[in-house]
This record gives structure tokens, C-alpha cells and sequence, in this order.
């Protein structure tokens, strides 16, 4: 990789959030209880959704996937992140640093396509309930999660070896707690327009495309919601989406804050802060989202601690 990018930067200083000693500690403390919580309330999730029978359904099956990623996601940078708010060594290894950044960006366009997969799946559960079962077979849900990977790993893989074109011959300071395309555009001592550019269209296909397939799924529910005319069963309806629709709610408009808008604006603040939420608290409230609002979930920890 090193000779491929003509670069003498051995490796990266990522400066983090804070140059306090004290306020790092505090952050320490408080990321760690978020990682903790994201471990257990994802790990939570997976084991209750394999071992309950009742859960065996499309929904808790993509449900299962979304606590993966999360997992996953969160996993990428929370250890690293909290070894650099102890410790005064902030260096990452050039490899290191495009490895992160590559399962970043894989683990969050994976997770793009499977919040469109759930919120089709929702979309056939309300507006065509009666041939739910089988629309929305085994072989469907799996080929819906297997392009959501699939398309996650070549996303990735694109921006990598885009980036991976640029020279870095400067400064090698990150001024961010984890290596995201962003800050390390920054860097570059080459014209990164193209780089750019790609990136961009990848990006931003992902989030529109995605984005675009769950704002028509719940364009349809909606519509199907107000034909319904009792008060209940539209209660009833609406909140078998609500826990999805907060959900993507929250993780779109923090990628779209961060990442759809040129290099110009970037802001070290504002863009810390979104990328704190992005990669840190999402992962933790997901579970939390899809637990606290759904009886069949909590029934099924119930029967799980009642049998242990």
C-alpha cells in the first residue's frame, strides 16, 4: 500500500476529541459505559431472537442482522477511541488507519440497505398482510440481506482504493478520534477533486437510493394507515413501524449532516460531535429502540429469564 501511494507517512496521529487530561478521563468513563451497554444490549438481542421460537420471523431476522452490525460498527472504533483518552501514544499505523476506514464505511453502507430491507418488509406486513408469509419467504430475506452486504463490501472497497490513490507528504495529524474520509482528505498534498468526486457518488447513491426505497415504503403505509377506520387499528399499524422509523430517523440525519456536503464545510466540532452519535450512541439505542417498544421482544427476555 505504502508503494502504491508514493507516501513517507508511516503513520497517523489521531489527535481525538479533547487535549485535557480531565476532560478525557471523563469521556473515557462515559464511552466505555456506552460500549458496554451497545455489547450487552446488542449480544442481548441476538441471543434472545436465536433462542425464541416465536422470533423467527423476517422482521426479528433482519432485527438480529441490524444488532450484528451495530455490534460490529461499534466495535471499530470505541476500543481504539478509549485506549487514545488514557494513553498519550496516539498513533495508528497508515494500514491500520485504511482498514478502520474501510470497515466504516462497509459497516454503514451494509446498514443502509438493510434499514431499506426492514422497512419493506413493514411495508408488506401492513399494506399487504394477507400474502406476507409469502412474499416475504426465507429465500427473499436472504437475498435481501446478502445484497445489503454485498453492496456494503463494494461501496468500501471503492472509496479504499480511491483513496488509497492519494499521496500523503505533509502533515500527518488527524485531527478526528477515528480515520474517516473526511480529516484524511484533508491531509492529502495531492489534488483530491477525483477522490472526491467518487466518493461522493458513492455516498451519496447509497444514502438517496436507500433512502429513496424507504420513503416510498412509508409513503405506502401511511397511505394505508389513513384508510383504516378505527382509531385502534390505526394505533396498532403505526406503532408495528414506529420503533423502525425512529430508528432511521436518527441514523440517516446524522450521516447526511456529516457526509452529503463538500470538504469546504467541514467543521471540527460540529462534525465530532455527529460522529460520536453515529458511531457510538446509535449502536447503543438501536436495541434499546426495538426492546422498549415491542411487547413480543420483551415477552421473549421474560420467557428467556423465567426458564433460566
Amino acid at each position: 500500500m505504502g508503494n502504491r501511494n508514493y507516501t513517507n507517512v508511516p503513520y497517523f496521529i489521531l489527535m481525538g476529541l479533547t487535549e485535557s487530561e480531565e476532560i478525557g478521563q471523563v469521556l473515557f468513563m462515559l464511552f466505555l459505559l456506552i460500549y458496554l451497554i451497545t455489547l450487552l444490549g446488542n449480544a442481548g438481542m441476538i441471543l434472545i431472537i436465536h433462542l425464541d421460537l416465536q422470533l423467527h420471523t423476517p422482521m426479528y431476522f433482519f432485527l438480529s442482522h441490524l444488532s450484528f452490525l451495530d455490534l460490529s460498527y461499534s466495535s471499530v472504533f470505541t476500543p481504539k477511541t478509549l485506549g487514545n483518552l488514557l494513553t498519550s501514544n496516539k498513533h495508528i499505523s497508515f494500514t491500520s488507519c485504511f482498514t478502520q476506514m474501510y470497515f466504516f464505511i462497509f459497516l454503514a453502507a451494509t446498514e443502509c440497505f438493510l434499514l431499506s430491507s426492514m422497512a419493506y418488509d413493514r411495508y408488506v406486513a401492513i399494506c399487504n398482510p394477507l400474502h406476507y408469509p409469502i412474499v416475504m419467504s426465507t429465500r427473499l430475506c436472504c437475498t435481501l440481506i446478502s445484497g445489503s452486504y454485498v453492496t456494503g463490501f463494494t461501496e468500501s472497497l471503492v472509496v479504499v482504493l480511491c483513496m488509497n490513490s492519494l499521496r500523503f507528504c505533509k502533515s500527518n495529524v488527524i485531527y478526528h478520534f477515528f480515520c474517516d474520509t473526511t480529516p484524511i482528505l484533508a491531509l492529502s498534498c495531492t489534488d483530491t477533486r477525483d477522490a472526491e468526486i467518487m466518493i461522493f457518488i458513492f455516498a451519496g447513491s447509497s444514502l438517496m437510493v436507500s433512502l429513496i426505497a424507504i420513503s416510498a415504503s412509508y409513503g405506502s403505509i401511511l397511505s394505508t394507515i389513513l384508510k383504516i377506520n378505527s382509531t385502534s387499528g390505526k394505533c396498532k399499524a403505526f406503532s408495528t413501524c414506529a420503533s423502525h422509523l425512529l430508528g432511521v430517523t436518527i441514523f440517516y440525519s446524522t450521516l447526511i449532516f456529516s457526509y452529503l456536503k463538500p470538504k469546504k464545510s467541514y467543521s471540527l466540532g460540529k462534525d465530532q460531535v455527529a460522529s460520536v452519535f453515529y458511531t457510538m450512541v446509535i449502536p447503543m439505542l438501536n436495541p434499546l429502540i426495538y426492546s422498549l417498544r415491542n411487547k413480543e421482544v420483551k415477552n421473549a427476555f421474560i420467557r428467556f429469564m423465567l426458564k433460566k
